[in-house]
Protein backbone atom coordinates (compact mmCIF):
# COMPACT_ATOMS: atom_id res chain seq x y z
CA UNK A 1 0.00 0.00 0.00
CA UNK A 2 1.49 3.55 -0.83
CA UNK A 3 1.13 6.52 1.61
CA UNK A 4 -0.49 8.98 1.63
CA UNK A 5 0.90 11.15 3.99
CA UNK A 6 1.61 14.42 1.77
CA UNK A 7 -2.13 13.53 1.03
CA UNK A 8 -4.04 12.45 -2.11
CA UNK A 9 -4.68 14.30 -5.30
CA UNK A 10 -7.92 13.46 -7.50
CA UNK A 11 -8.96 15.15 -10.09
CA UNK A 12 -11.77 14.67 -12.81
CA UNK A 13 -12.41 15.45 -16.82
CA UNK A 14 -14.88 14.39 -18.59
CA UNK A 15 -12.69 11.57 -20.22
CA UNK A 16 -11.54 10.01 -16.65
CA UNK A 17 -10.53 10.23 -13.09
CA UNK A 18 -6.64 10.62 -11.91
CA UNK A 19 -5.96 9.76 -8.60
CA UNK A 20 -2.33 10.36 -7.45
CA UNK A 21 -0.10 10.91 -4.51
CA UNK A 22 0.99 14.33 -6.09
CA UNK A 23 -0.32 17.73 -7.67
CA UNK A 24 -1.99 16.78 -11.31
CA UNK A 25 -1.89 19.49 -13.99
CA UNK A 26 -3.89 20.24 -16.83
CA UNK A 27 -3.07 19.19 -20.26
CA UNK A 28 -5.22 21.47 -22.18
CA UNK A 29 -7.74 23.83 -20.45
CA UNK A 30 -7.79 25.37 -16.89
CA UNK A 31 -9.01 24.18 -13.39
CA UNK A 32 -8.93 25.43 -10.07
CA UNK A 33 -7.76 23.17 -6.96
CA UNK A 34 -10.26 22.69 -3.99
CA UNK A 35 -8.22 21.62 -0.91
CA UNK A 36 -10.11 19.77 1.71
CA UNK A 37 -8.23 18.36 4.78
CA UNK A 38 -5.03 16.40 2.82
CA UNK A 39 -7.04 15.95 -0.41
CA UNK A 40 -6.78 18.24 -3.17
CA UNK A 41 -9.58 18.20 -6.01
CA UNK A 42 -8.42 19.47 -9.13
CA UNK A 43 -11.87 20.41 -10.84
CA UNK A 44 -11.43 21.74 -14.46
CA UNK A 45 -13.29 24.98 -15.36
CA UNK A 46 -15.93 24.61 -18.54
CA UNK A 47 -14.49 26.25 -21.75
CA UNK A 48 -15.12 29.95 -22.69
CA UNK A 49 -16.82 28.96 -25.85
CA UNK A 50 -15.23 31.82 -27.58
CA UNK A 51 -14.49 30.84 -31.15
CA UNK A 52 -11.30 32.10 -32.83
CA UNK A 53 -13.05 34.98 -34.44
CA UNK A 54 -14.20 36.04 -31.35
CA UNK A 55 -10.61 36.10 -29.97
CA UNK A 56 -9.19 37.85 -32.50
CA UNK A 57 -11.61 40.65 -32.12
CA UNK A 58 -11.02 41.17 -28.26
CA UNK A 59 -7.13 41.26 -28.60
CA UNK A 60 -7.69 43.70 -31.72
CA UNK A 61 -9.83 45.78 -29.83
CA UNK A 62 -7.24 45.52 -26.55
CA UNK A 63 -4.43 46.17 -29.10
CA UNK A 64 -6.04 49.69 -30.47
CA UNK A 65 -5.89 51.48 -27.14
CA UNK A 66 -2.64 50.47 -26.06
CA UNK A 67 -1.02 51.60 -29.46
CA UNK A 68 -2.52 55.22 -28.89
CA UNK A 69 -0.96 54.99 -25.58
CA UNK A 70 2.49 54.68 -27.01
CA UNK A 71 1.90 57.10 -29.39
CA UNK A 72 1.32 59.76 -26.57
CA UNK A 73 4.30 58.28 -24.64
CA UNK A 74 6.12 58.91 -27.42
CA UNK A 75 5.33 62.41 -27.67
CA UNK A 76 6.10 63.15 -24.35
CA UNK A 77 9.41 61.67 -24.55
CA UNK A 78 9.18 57.79 -23.66
CA UNK A 79 11.31 55.49 -26.08
CA UNK A 80 8.41 54.04 -28.32
CA UNK A 81 10.20 50.32 -27.51
CA UNK A 82 9.76 50.64 -24.05
CA UNK A 83 5.50 50.61 -24.47
CA UNK A 84 5.89 48.75 -27.58
CA UNK A 85 7.27 45.69 -25.85
CA UNK A 86 4.57 45.81 -23.46
CA UNK A 87 2.38 45.96 -25.55
CA UNK A 88 2.97 42.95 -27.31
CA UNK A 89 4.09 40.95 -24.36
CA UNK A 90 0.80 41.90 -22.52
CA UNK A 91 -1.42 41.16 -26.06
CA UNK A 92 0.32 37.86 -26.74
CA UNK A 93 -0.53 36.65 -23.21
CA UNK A 94 -4.44 37.98 -23.55
CA UNK A 95 -4.33 36.17 -27.13
CA UNK A 96 -2.97 32.81 -24.86
CA UNK A 97 -5.04 32.98 -22.08
CA UNK A 98 -7.97 32.94 -24.15
CA UNK A 99 -7.03 30.29 -26.46
CA UNK A 100 -6.69 28.17 -23.22
CA UNK A 101 -9.48 29.07 -21.57
CA UNK A 102 -11.86 27.86 -25.09
CA UNK A 103 -10.26 24.32 -25.06
CA UNK A 104 -11.71 21.77 -23.74
CA UNK A 105 -10.39 20.82 -20.02
CA UNK A 106 -7.97 17.98 -20.10
CA UNK A 107 -6.21 16.21 -16.94
CA UNK A 108 -2.52 15.66 -18.02
CA UNK A 109 -1.35 11.81 -16.87
CA UNK A 110 1.26 11.58 -14.32
CA UNK A 111 4.26 10.14 -14.64
CA UNK A 112 4.96 6.92 -12.72
CA UNK A 113 3.38 4.10 -11.88
CA UNK A 114 1.72 5.01 -8.17
CA UNK A 115 -0.90 6.79 -9.88
CA UNK A 116 -4.72 5.34 -10.87
CA UNK A 117 -6.27 6.17 -14.05
CA UNK A 118 -9.57 5.14 -14.13
CA UNK A 119 -11.56 5.40 -17.74
CA UNK A 120 -14.25 3.10 -17.73
CA UNK A 121 -17.55 4.86 -17.33
CA UNK A 122 -18.78 2.39 -14.02
CA UNK A 123 -15.44 2.51 -12.20
CA UNK A 124 -15.43 6.95 -12.44
CA UNK A 125 -19.27 6.39 -11.70
CA UNK A 126 -18.57 4.83 -8.45
CA UNK A 127 -15.31 6.84 -7.43
CA UNK A 128 -17.10 9.78 -8.17
CA UNK A 129 -20.00 8.57 -5.99
CA UNK A 130 -17.72 7.83 -3.28
CA UNK A 131 -16.05 11.77 -3.15
CA UNK A 132 -19.73 13.06 -2.88
CA UNK A 133 -20.03 10.88 0.31
CA UNK A 134 -16.93 12.18 1.72
CA UNK A 135 -17.81 15.32 1.45
CA UNK A 136 -20.93 14.44 3.39
CA UNK A 137 -18.66 12.91 5.77
CA UNK A 138 -15.90 15.96 6.09
CA UNK A 139 -19.28 18.38 7.03
CA UNK A 140 -20.12 16.39 9.84
CA UNK A 141 -17.00 16.58 11.81
CA UNK A 142 -17.40 20.16 12.95
CA UNK A 143 -20.42 19.41 14.40
CA UNK A 144 -19.11 16.23 15.79
CA UNK A 145 -17.14 18.07 18.32
CA UNK A 146 -14.53 16.05 20.70
CA UNK A 147 -16.96 12.71 19.22
CA UNK A 148 -13.80 12.17 16.80
CA UNK A 149 -10.47 13.13 16.05
CA UNK A 150 -10.36 15.05 12.73
CA UNK A 151 -6.44 14.43 11.80
CA UNK A 152 -7.47 10.69 12.47
CA UNK A 153 -10.42 10.91 10.98
CA UNK A 154 -8.68 12.42 7.94
CA UNK A 155 -6.07 10.23 7.36
CA UNK A 156 -8.73 7.40 7.67
CA UNK A 157 -10.67 8.95 5.38
CA UNK A 158 -7.95 9.86 2.79
CA UNK A 159 -6.63 6.34 3.02
CA UNK A 160 -9.96 4.96 2.11
CA UNK A 161 -10.28 6.83 -0.73
CA UNK A 162 -6.90 5.90 -2.28
CA UNK A 163 -7.81 2.13 -1.48
CA UNK A 164 -10.58 2.44 -3.47
CA UNK A 165 -9.29 4.16 -6.52
CA UNK A 166 -6.40 1.05 -6.40
CA UNK A 167 -9.80 -1.39 -6.06
CA UNK A 168 -11.46 0.43 -9.03
CA UNK A 169 -8.30 0.39 -11.00
CA UNK A 170 -7.86 -3.23 -10.53
CA UNK A 171 -11.70 -3.63 -11.65
CA UNK A 172 -11.21 -1.73 -14.42
CA UNK A 173 -8.28 -4.45 -15.52
CA UNK A 174 -10.66 -7.19 -14.81
CA UNK A 175 -13.03 -5.86 -16.93
CA UNK A 176 -10.86 -5.40 -19.91
CA UNK A 177 -9.95 -8.88 -19.46
CA UNK A 178 -13.48 -10.23 -18.99
CA UNK A 179 -14.29 -8.96 -22.28
CA UNK A 180 -11.36 -10.48 -24.14
CA UNK A 181 -11.83 -13.59 -23.36
CA UNK A 182 -15.30 -13.79 -23.77
CA UNK A 183 -14.16 -12.53 -27.42
CA UNK A 184 -12.53 -15.62 -27.99
CA UNK A 185 -14.56 -17.44 -30.17
CA UNK A 186 -13.88 -21.67 -29.90
CA UNK A 187 -16.98 -22.81 -31.70
CA UNK A 188 -15.23 -24.76 -33.97
CA UNK A 189 -13.62 -26.86 -31.27
CA UNK A 190 -14.70 -29.72 -29.59
CA UNK A 191 -16.17 -29.22 -25.92
CA UNK A 192 -13.30 -31.64 -24.48
CA UNK A 193 -10.51 -29.39 -25.83
CA UNK A 194 -7.51 -28.85 -23.68
CA UNK A 195 -7.14 -25.22 -24.77
CA UNK A 196 -11.44 -24.68 -24.59
CA UNK A 197 -10.79 -26.63 -21.07
CA UNK A 198 -7.74 -24.25 -20.20
CA UNK A 199 -9.65 -21.20 -21.34
CA UNK A 200 -12.75 -21.77 -19.38
CA UNK A 201 -10.79 -22.09 -16.13
CA UNK A 202 -9.14 -18.86 -17.24
CA UNK A 203 -12.74 -17.48 -17.23
CA UNK A 204 -14.28 -18.76 -13.91
CA UNK A 205 -11.19 -17.50 -12.09
CA UNK A 206 -11.77 -14.06 -13.76
CA UNK A 207 -15.53 -14.26 -12.66
CA UNK A 208 -14.37 -14.97 -9.36
CA UNK A 209 -12.03 -11.91 -8.89
CA UNK A 210 -14.57 -9.84 -10.67
CA UNK A 211 -17.52 -10.73 -7.84
CA UNK A 212 -14.55 -10.35 -5.05
CA UNK A 213 -13.17 -6.48 -6.29
CA UNK A 214 -17.29 -6.09 -6.72
CA UNK A 215 -17.88 -7.06 -3.20
CA UNK A 216 -15.12 -5.26 -1.74
CA UNK A 217 -16.04 -1.94 -3.44
CA UNK A 218 -20.10 -2.41 -2.52
CA UNK A 219 -18.73 -2.55 1.44
CA UNK A 220 -15.98 0.45 0.89
CA UNK A 221 -19.04 2.26 -0.11
CA UNK A 222 -21.32 1.02 2.49
CA UNK A 223 -19.13 2.25 4.36
CA UNK A 224 -18.70 6.20 3.08
CA UNK A 225 -22.81 5.71 3.58
CA UNK A 226 -22.98 4.69 7.15
CA UNK A 227 -20.47 7.15 8.31
CA UNK A 228 -22.07 9.90 6.39
CA UNK A 229 -26.02 8.74 7.62
CA UNK A 230 -24.61 8.53 11.09
CA UNK A 231 -23.11 11.78 11.48
CA UNK A 232 -25.73 13.44 9.78
CA UNK A 233 -28.22 11.93 12.00
CA UNK A 234 -26.12 12.65 14.60
CA UNK A 235 -26.31 16.11 14.09
CA UNK A 236 -30.27 16.61 13.68
CA UNK A 237 -30.87 14.49 16.39
CA UNK A 238 -28.35 16.61 18.07
CA UNK A 239 -30.87 20.00 16.30
CA UNK A 240 -33.96 18.08 17.76
CA UNK A 241 -33.05 18.17 21.41
CA UNK A 242 -31.91 21.34 21.65
CA UNK A 243 -35.36 22.40 20.19
CA UNK A 244 -37.12 20.77 22.84
CA UNK A 245 -34.58 21.53 25.26
CA UNK A 246 -35.50 25.60 24.25
CA UNK A 247 -38.94 24.88 24.28
CA UNK A 248 -39.05 23.23 28.17
CA UNK A 249 -37.31 26.40 29.32
CA UNK A 250 -39.49 28.56 27.90
CA UNK A 251 -43.03 26.61 28.90
CA UNK A 252 -41.19 26.76 32.23
CA UNK A 253 -40.76 30.60 32.50
CA UNK A 254 -44.30 30.70 31.13
CA UNK A 255 -45.89 28.31 33.75
CA UNK A 256 -43.77 30.56 36.68
CA UNK A 257 -45.05 33.31 35.45
CA UNK A 258 -48.57 32.21 35.52
CA UNK A 259 -51.87 33.40 34.15
CA UNK A 260 -52.41 37.51 33.79
CA UNK A 261 -55.15 38.27 35.13
CA UNK A 262 -57.99 39.77 32.47
CA UNK A 263 -60.43 42.60 33.65
CA UNK A 264 -63.62 42.51 31.59
CA UNK A 265 -63.79 45.80 29.79
CA UNK A 266 -67.41 45.87 28.31
CA UNK A 267 -68.78 46.07 31.63
CA UNK A 268 -66.41 48.85 33.10
CA UNK A 269 -67.23 51.27 30.33
CA UNK A 270 -70.88 50.09 30.45
CA UNK A 271 -71.06 51.54 33.99
CA UNK A 272 -68.82 54.69 33.60
CA UNK A 273 -71.11 55.48 30.54
CA UNK A 274 -73.86 55.51 32.55
CA UNK A 275 -72.60 57.37 35.45
CA UNK A 276 -71.89 59.75 33.20
CA UNK A 277 -75.39 59.94 32.09
CA UNK A 278 -76.47 60.44 35.60
CA UNK A 279 -74.28 63.26 35.72
CA UNK A 280 -75.38 65.15 32.64
CA UNK A 281 -79.35 64.23 34.23
CA UNK A 282 -78.90 65.70 37.82
CA UNK A 283 -76.99 68.70 35.96
CA UNK A 284 -80.67 69.09 33.73
CA UNK A 285 -82.41 68.71 36.65
CA UNK A 286 -80.55 71.64 38.65
CA UNK A 287 -80.77 73.77 35.59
Amino acid sequence: MRTTHHGLHIGADAEKVVVAPYPLTMRTGRARRRRTGSVTELLPVPPSGRTRPQRIRLAAQLTLPLMLLCAVLDAVGVPWWAPAAGTVALVGWVVRAQARAARVPSIALPPGDDCHVLVARAERTAYQQALVLSRRVRRTWPALGDLIDPADADRTLTRALDELAALMARRQQIRRLRADLAGVDHAALPADSAAVLALDAQRHRVDALWRETGGAANRMLAGLTTAALAGENLIREQRVHRTAREAELAISRLAVAGPRPVVPAAPELAERTAAVIAAYRDLATWE
